[in-house]
């Protein structure tokens, strides 16, 4: 049986709640004249509108899942870490943008 630490659920769930709220706020953001800079989620938002949400929810999961799996490989940690601090950086990126128009 797989034992996972309670560190590594805690960046996991924080990974999962961050995503959301990127989500979130990049949809806030483009009802305010924004435009996305990732050109990966820009095509996926041209092809599935605000509905978007759902692709990158579903993709950014199954990243998580692929990660947790392989957590005990040593560089699959400081990956998941590096991807909960760039997540947090673009979720403040995004508040101060929100805050500031």
């Amino acid at each position: 049986m797989d034992r996972y630490s309670s560190a590594l659920l805690i960046l996991l769930v924080l990974v999962v709640g961050l995503n959301i709220l990127d989500s979130l706020f990049t949809m806030m953001i483009l009802d305010s004249k924004g435009v996305e800079v990732n050109p990966v989620v820009r095509a996926v938002i041209d092809l599935h509108g605000e509905k978007f949400w759902i692709w990158k929810f579903g993709v950014v999961s199954f990243c998580l899942v692929l990660l947790c799996l392989h957590s005990t490989f040593k560089w699959t940690r400081g990956a998941i870490l590096v991807l909960s601090s760039i997540y947090l950086a673009v979720v403040i990126y995004q508040l101060f943008l929100l805050l500031h128009q």
